[in-house]
């Protein structure tokens, strides 16, 4: 009799982790669809690429610094931090020796 009473009062709290993992992945999903529409950092970071294909190098730098900032407050998209980061220090270089040659000249 009291096995039978332990089951009933056992048996409702055994949905709970089935439950919980449900809503997660339901939040999870609902999160990537939001991000992946609203993705401001890459929508950044292809107008830093045009202005530094275009010869901008200054625009792409302010650019890449927006892209940079909106990557850091969604924390989603790590590959896309690295490269901005790269591009960054790579278009810092190039404005010095720019910046030098001039002065040489």
């Amino acid at each position: 009799m009291n096995a039978d009473r332990l089951i009933d009062f056992v048996m409702p709290f055994y949905f709970y982790p089935f439950l919980l993992i449900v809503l997660t992945i339901i939040f999870f999903v609902i999160r990537f669809l939001i991000l992946r529409r609203k993705n401001i950092s890459v929508e950044l970071f292809h107008t830093a690429l045009k202005n530094e294909n275009s010869g901008y190098y200054e625009e792409a730098v302010v650019n890449y610094e927006n892209a940079l900032n909106e990557v850091n407050k969604i924390r989603f998209h790590g590959s896309l931090k690295n490269k901005i980061v790269e591009k960054l220090k790579l278009l810092h270089t190039l404005i010095e020796y720019n910046n030098s040659n001039r002065i040489k000249r």
